[in-house]
């Protein structure tokens, strides 16, 4: 398997295009070539946001990386940062204690930053504390786990539960399709009900096959874990003597749901993971098992956040776009990673 953090920095050279190589959005000339008025806003490039600028100091919050999914958002934040030699990341140590959080980035708005950029633990939580960096005048760049107020953050950036599940649906309807399998049997091993990013996905998965003339069957929720995919899966199959196809959210936990197939002797279905790591993205392309496809919800975002919080704090907008500030929210797009694409998407693969 290719080192992690070679991949990560091979996702820095493109995804960085969001920052490192994106440009400066310029005004053009009010008066065309016919002499005519044309106040029309145009796209230019007013510059290249990539060569070294204002210095920006970073404050950067976010909860352990006692996963593969979140140690990659640590990592390729850091990574990031450090290819901006105009850039000073001050990251704390991650934490999953809501209260330690608050109080780390406390810490960090008193140093004075920049810009911070916090990923929660708990958007709901962690909203005070963000609202008062932005009373304090630092910019937010909220990563992920929304805060429950806009007042808390400059920018919010993160994945698309919802459709998350539409197009693991909709990949799972296309496949049963296919096959002429008139009323399949779909399973899904989800994550944490409680969150809402779950019930998000869930949602999104049920729409996308009722759409198709499909249902869910089977379900199981686990907890983003080895160890509760593995338990949760052997479960639902015990109790599903057939199954044409399953979604599992999570490819950190996927690792267990794989194990618990893999024990129970089942292959006469198609799987589906979800985020992309590594691991499922090396499985799908050697098509020996059952997984044939993921569902992105990448860690990349951690990159395009450092990158965003740079422009921020020097003052430029995001290059291809006719406004002059970065946009207050952005939603990343969960792609499907199958056999026939797959290489495409190696470079942002995480390590489970």
């Amino acid at each position: 398997m290719t080192d992690p953090s070679l991949a990560r920095r091979r996702f820095l050279f493109g995804a960085s295009a969001i920052g490192a190589s994106a440009l400066v959005v310029g005004c053009t000339s009010n008066e065309p070539a016919g002499g005519s008025e044309n106040n029309a806003q145009q796209v230019a490039a007013g510059g290249d946001n990539a060569e070294p600028g204002k210095e920006v100091t970073i404050g950067f919050s976010a909860p352990a990386a006692d996963h593969g999914w979140m140690a990659a958002m640590t990592s390729n934040a850091q990574a990031q940062a450090d290819a901006f030699e105009d850039v000073t990341l001050n990251a704390t140590e991650g934490t999953n204690d809501v209260s330690q959080q608050i109080a780390q980035v406390e810490t960090l708005i008193n140093s004075g930053p920049d810009v911070l950029v916090i990923l929660p633990f708990d958007g709901k939580a962690l909203t005070s504390a963000g609202q008062k960096a932005m009373d304090a005048g630092i910019p937010v760049i909220n990563v992920d786990r929304i805060f429950n107020s806009p007042l808390a953050y400059r920018t919010w950036i993160g994945g698309d539960n919802y459709r998350m599940g539409v197009n693991a649906g909709n990949y799972i309807a296309e496949q049963m399709k296919a096959k002429n399998i008139a009323n399949p049997i779909i399973g899904e091993v989800a994550g944490i009900d409680a969150l809402p990013l779950t019930q998000e996905r869930s949602q999104g998965f049920k729409d996308a096959l009722a759409r198709n003339g499909f249902q869910v069957g089977p379900r199981v929720s686990a907890e983003f874990t080895v160890e509760s995919g593995e338990e949760q899966t052997a479960n639902l199959l015990q109790g599903a003597a057939k199954l044409d196809a399953l979604w599992n959210h999570d490819d950190d936990q996927g690792i267990g749901v794989m194990a618990a197939i893999d024990a129970a002797g089942r292959d006469e279905f198609i799987m589906v993971g979800g985020a992309g790591s590594r691991d499922m993205m090396d499985r799908i392309k050697a098509d020996n098992t059952v997984i044939k496809a993921t569902v992105l919800y990448s860690p990349s975002m951690a990159s395009s956040a450092i990158a965003l919080a740079r422009l921020l704090g020097q003052a430029k907008g995001l290059g291809d776009l006719a406004e002059h500030e970065i946009p207050a929210s952005i939603t990343t797009y969960s792609a499907v990673v199958t056999k026939e694409n797959v290489d495409s998407y190696m470079d942002i693969g995480f390590a489970s």
